[in-house]
């Protein structure tokens, strides 16, 4: 006898409310009631539906029915004033940023804050915006786009070959590569990570485990790209000595995986926590919680997932140049860590930020024109040791396409001997700031060790918003 399988959608329809509920209700019956028919499982759920106070005693239908009672819940206060924090580069980061990371310093749970110099306004924290929050983990203070991260290969092929042989490395970019929503590479790859038990133990993650293993190795719309460039290093680093090195530079993050795993959990957080309007994104889960543990742990899946994304196409397109690696430098900037700081165990949320503590490598880009950085942390407490995780956005996107023309850009890209496959308008270099006043304002979180010069970049076609 087939084993009993629910979707969310199956108990939608008999009346049961989007929530955690939806979650508790798959794992309960696939695991306890796995030998019911489809018909028998939905009618006994109905009956919890119905009545959950008859059953909230009851060892495995009574997880049901407890998240079927709800209780009546006052909207949760915020704090009269924000904490303090740092703001970096104040004189060029909107106020709408200002005024979004000001709400977040009033939250109950926020313990610290900082504001990073490439910040903008986004949804609930703004993108630049690091959050040290007590015991608790926010969906919205991690960003949609989980794990969204930089990787850089530097590879033994001589500099000057990424000149002499452009054609060659613009087709294999072409060849080894694909971008967009939706996106999936074929034939399919192998990974460990798709092994994670984590996609048969929480309910949402049982049916998203095929998406991710279709978009495996694939890139995201927006400002994701992957982009064959020059390395300056300017101090010895992993064995390399000082001097010029061609290199592979990479951003982009968990695709559908964690898009779904954000909107999914932004949207529990909300109804278990009520909170005035204007911070309603910034809705929290306990981490102690059954809710804030699934999340903490999807969102770790989805990190490993998006790294594995980044390894998988800097593995083909290494490979498919005749290259081999001689060091590595990568970071997420869309994700949130258990940190101490001042003495208690905090969850730091980087939303479009860098991780700068001591020593601590990362890789903070341009546009596709503008030098990357190669960055040592330098573990500045002030900043929740983080920097920024690239330019920032100075204009939104359909500002930048009613700003620019495709001759102009082809003029920059000309000037900077820059190749763009792809791309559009909306990621014009003017549409972000200038990106040597941005490490200019961050001098005492970050030394640079090295600079990445874009040469041959290829991106989503034109349009994608995505909020990274």
């Amino acid at each position: 006898m087939a084993k009993l399988k629910l979707r969310g959608k199956d108990l939608r329809n008999i009346g049961y409310p989007e929530g955690p509920v939806i979650s508790v209700a798959i794992t309960v019956m696939e695991q306890h009631y796995k030998h019911h028919g489809q018909a028998d499982a939905l009618g006994l759920l109905r009956q919890v539906l119905q009545n959950p106070e008859a059953f909230k005693s009851e060892e495995h239908l009574g997880r049901i029915a407890e998240k079927l009672i709800v209780e009546e819940t006052a909207e949760i206060p915020l704090n009269e004033t924000p904490l303090p924090y740092e703001v970096y580069g104040r004189e060029f980061i909107d106020e709408g940023a200002i005024r979004q990371m000001d709400y977040a310093m009033r939250l109950p749970i926020t313990a610290a804050g900082a504001l990073m110099p490439d910040a903008h306004q986004g949804y609930g924290l703004p993108i630049g915006g690091v959050l040290a929050a007590k015991n608790a983990v926010i969906p919205y203070g991690v960003g949609v786009d989980i794990g969204c991260r930089m990787c850089l290969s530097i590879i033994d092929i001589p500099a000057e070959q990424l000149e002499k042989k452009a054609s060659v490395f613009r087709r294999e970019l072409i060849a080894g590569t694909v971008f967009g929503a939706g996106a999936e590479w074929k034939p399919r790859v192998d990974d460990a990570v798709l092994e994670s038990p984590l996609f048969a133990e929480i309910g949402l993650l049982k049916h998203l485990q095929a998406k991710a293993a279709a978009q495996l190795s694939t890139s995201g719309s927006g400002n994701h790209f992957v982009e064959w460039g020059l390395v300056d290093m300017l101090e010895p680093w992993e064995g390399l000595v000082p001097g010029r090195y061609l290199a592979l530079l990479s951003h982009s993050g968990s695709r559908g995986l964690g898009a779904q795993i954000a909107g999914y959990y932004t949207n529990l957080a909300r109804e278990i926590r009520q909170l005035p309007r204007e911070v309603q994104h910034l809705a929290w889960l306990d981490l102690d919680s059954e809710e804030g543990q699934e999340y903490w742990q999807a969102m770790n899946l989805a990190g490993n997932y998006a790294s594995a994304c980044h390894h998988h196409i800097h593995r083909r397109l290494i490979k498919a140049v005749g290259g081999a690696l001689l060091a590595r430098v990568e970071n997420h900037h869309n994700f949130a860590w258990k940190e101490k700081h001042n003495g208690e165990e905090l969850v730091v949320h980087r939303k479009g930020a860098t991780p700068a503590g001591k020593g601590v490598m990362g890789v903070i880009p341009g546009s596709m024109t503008a030098p990357g950085f190669i960055v040592r942390g330098r573990g500045e407490a002030a900043s929740l040791h983080s920097a920024s995780h690239g330019a920032g956005r100075q204009m939104s996107r359909s500002k930048a396409t009613q700003s620019f023309t495709g001759h102009a850009l082809a003029k920059i890209l000309a000037e900077h001997k820059v190749k763009l496959i792809g791309g559009g308008l909306d990621e014009a270099p003017g549409a972000y700031k200038n990106i040597a006043a941005v490490m200019a304002a961050q001098t005492s979180l970050v030394d640079v060790v090295g600079k990445f010069y874009p040469k041959i970049v290829r991106m989503a076609e034109a349009g994608g918003l995505r909020e990274d």
